[in-house]
């Protein structure tokens, strides 16, 4: 088995891009959903509800941010922390009053325009501080403005088997874009990766936090943000959670127990 993809969203439910090495500190990669879109009360705001936000395309050099919506239309955010920058209490799910860095007004006009409702962009700085809520963290678990976990890893081979599973039904097949990994792993059968405990890439070691339940965002096309009913219609009649039978799973969550390290496509990976 080996790591065959690796990508990054720096900011929550705008695009992603893949990179062939990623490296890691205490709340994930670096350069991971360090940014969050926000209402004007501080609430995060997801493609769940504003499906548009999937046509913003996101960059990162060594020093900016980069957002897009056109080759002609862009806006360029500090990516480093500014004690000066004020700061917004925001939440994500259950995480309440996360102290975040205002970015501006030039980057929540921009975005504000382009999604048609009102809103700021805010970026994790020196105040953040947000402990994984979930049972199964430990002491120094902490997470970006991630879901709840830090990372989330899916197989090929699970792609693939529900790719001829929609074929079956005459659907299209779907790009591993719908369902936003961090880590993508070849080289093992579908759904492997729901028995994994732990296991090293490099010299990293990681720990499932368990399935990764999936909602409506995986109907959103990346490309076009036109939305379809694939591919829950199609998991909800084999991937139904054990604990939850409304539940429907692809994917599973991920902690980093090394909290540095560089992980690069390519690298072996070895169950604990």
């Amino acid at each position: 088995m080996h790591l065959s993809g690796l990508f990054l969203y720096p900011v929550k439910s705008l695009g992603g891009f893949a990179v062939d090495s990623a490296d890691l500190d205490a709340l994930g990669f670096i350069g991971d959903r360090r940014f969050l879109v926000v209402d004007e009360t501080g609430r995060f705001l997801t493609q769940r509800a504003l499906p548009r936000m999937a046509l913003v395309a996101t960059a990162l050099d060594a020093t900016h941010l980069t957002l897009s919506t056109s080759p002609a239309n862009s806006v360029r955010i500090a990516r480093a922390s500014d004690p000066a920058a004020p700061l917004r209490t925001v939440s994500v799910w259950k995480s309440e009053n996360l102290l975040a860095e205002d970015c501006g007004d030039a980057p929540a006009q921009f975005l504000s325009d382009f999604l048609g409702t009102r809103c700021r962009l805010v970026r994790i700085g020196e105040k953040f501080s947000r402990p994984i809520l979930k049972a199964v963290a430990r002491p120094g678990d902490v997470v970006t403005f991630a879901d709840a976990y830090p990372l989330l890893v899916i197989s090929e081979a699970s792609l693939a088997d529900l790719n001829d599973r929609l074929a079956e039904r005459g659907e299209d097949a779907l790009p591993m874009n719908r369902f936003r990994p961090n880590l993508v792993v070849a080289g093992c059968p579908a759904f492997a990766e729901d028995t994994w405990t732990t296991f090293r890439l490099g010299t990293a070691t990681f720990r499932t936090g368990g399935a990764c339940v999936r909602c409506i965002m995986t109907t959103t096309d990346q490309e076009t943000a036109e939305r379809g009913k694939e591919p829950l219609r199609t998991l909800a009649t084999y991937r139904r959670s054990a604990a939850a039978s409304t539940d429907v799973i692809f994917g599973q969550n991920l902690i980093h127990e090394t909290k540095s390290g560089r992980l690069r496509v390519g690298d072996a990976v070895a169950l604990l």
